[in-house]
């Protein structure tokens, strides 16, 4: 009596104990059938070395917080599987951004947290087997010094502040800076980025950059600064847009001063068309230097108290201080949706109590923002038809269109 030969295994799961992740195991017999395995951490090496793993379409790669001591084995099967011509489906669960990053850059091509979405595993294998869409290709990302600044003129200053933490600040920053830099092919305005959060800075983290020691140099001597010591400071990321990214080491915000930042900004003028800044939350001595000499001064905060009472607190701040209330443009990230009228009446609430306007709406771009962040790539780059990269690319073009408008009736 002959017996049918046995399925080859076309999919891995490799984890310490792929019991810990029960919704895997129903999600990998439901997308593979009979057609798959499970290996632990040592045993994944050996086995991806033996000719039996030549059938493998992909591993799926599960840890948690508790596996992120193995970091550098876990890098190693990533490798290994890339060499062999293996996909790699990472996920994890309550794990750092910094080991997620780290193991996207060692190779693995999808990240799913867990517990998995619906669908979600599924969705990803099918990415797995589809090339990615060619506009993803269209610029690489570089990191390297800048060559010589431009020459502009006066360029206008936009400052990005977030009113309470985590209200997306600098995922604004970044992302305005990028679309303002690609908005025309031919001929596309010169922008520079300012990342001026000197302690927890993470522009050079969401665009993938090195941070570099001349950075300290600059702000400890900006007396001397002049376009060859900015031009050095300066690293350019996709051969459009420059950035100034946090130092190196965690500085004190009264590090520097007034006039260092005055300095800064009047150079990074002349050089640029639009210089973006992306401000610290806190309020500093040398904010009042920002506010003067920025155009716009974008204050980002969500629909939660804790904003309401902060976004009353500067305005008071500004107010007593007789600063220019008026350049303020309150962000409402997370907004609601068209069709949410309970939030919507929530954000005629807040605009009434708070007497703001909330002219700029930023949709909830969901996992794919963070997801964009550990990557290293801007929205456009990595989620081009996301609802918050599409309403921020429609923010970049009005500014530019404003900005042109006034030039031609001046």
């Amino acid at each position: 009596m002959t017996h049918p030969a046995p399925s080859p295994i076309r999919a891995c799961t490799i984890s310490r104990d792929v019991q810990n992740f029960d919704l895997l195991i129903e999600d990998m017999e439901a997308a593979m059938n009979d057609t798959w395995g499970d290996l632990g951490f040592v045993e994944a090496l050996a086995f991806l070395g033996q000719p039996e793993a030549d059938a493998l379409e992909f591993v799926a790669l599960a840890m948690d917080a508790d596996d992120e001591t193995d970091l550098p084995l876990l890098s190693e099967i990533i490798a290994f599987a890339k060499q062999k011509g293996i996909k790699c489906i990472l996920i994890a669960e309550d794990v750092s951004p910094a080991s997620l990053h780290h193991l996207l850059r060692s190779g693995a091509d999808e990240f799913v947290p867990y517990p998995l979405p619906e669908g979600e595993l599924e969705a990803a294998i099918a990415r797995l087997k589809t090339p990615p869409p060619e506009p993803l290709r269209v610029v690489e990302p570089v990191a390297k010094p800048a060559e010589a600044l431009p020459k502009t003129g006066a360029g206008v200053v936009l400052a990005v502040q977030g009113i309470a933490g985590g209200s997306g600040a600098t995922t604004l920053a970044t992302n305005l800076a990028w679309e303002l830099a690609t908005l025309e092919k031919t001929n596309p305005p010169q922008v520079c980025l300012l990342d001026l959060s000197l302690q927890f800075g993470s522009v050079a983290t969401f665009l993938d950059l090195p941070r570099r020691d001349v950075v300290f140099e600059l702000w400890s001597d900006s007396e001397r600064l002049d376009d060859d010591a900015l031009r050095q400071a300066f690293v350019t990321f996709g051969d459009r847009l420059r950035v100034l990214t946090a130092p190196t080491d965690i500085l004190p915000l009264d590090f520097i001063g007034s006039e260092d930042v005055k300095r800064v900004i009047e150079l990074a003028r002349k050089h640029f068309d639009y210089v973006v800044i992306d401000m610290p939350t806190t309020l500093v001595q040398w904010t009042e230097a920002v506010l003067n000499a920025c155009q716009i001064y974008f204050a980002t905060l969500e629909l939660d108290m804790r904003s309401a009472q902060n976004c009353l607190r500067l305005k008071r701040a500004l107010q007593s201080e007789e600063l220019p209330v008026e350049k303020l443009r309150f962000c409402l990230n997370r907004a609601p949706k068209f069709t949410d009228l309970t939030g919507k009446g929530r954000v005629r609430r807040m605009c009434e109590g708070l007497d703001i306007s909330l002219d700029i709406q930023l949709p909830d771009g969901g996992r794919a923002v963070a997801q964009s962040a550990d990557h290293g790539l801007p929205l456009a780059m990595s989620a081009a038809k996301n609802p918050l990269r599409r309403e921020i690319a429609k923010l970049a073009k009005s500014l530019h269109d404003l900005g042109r408008d006034e030039v031609e009736a001046a």
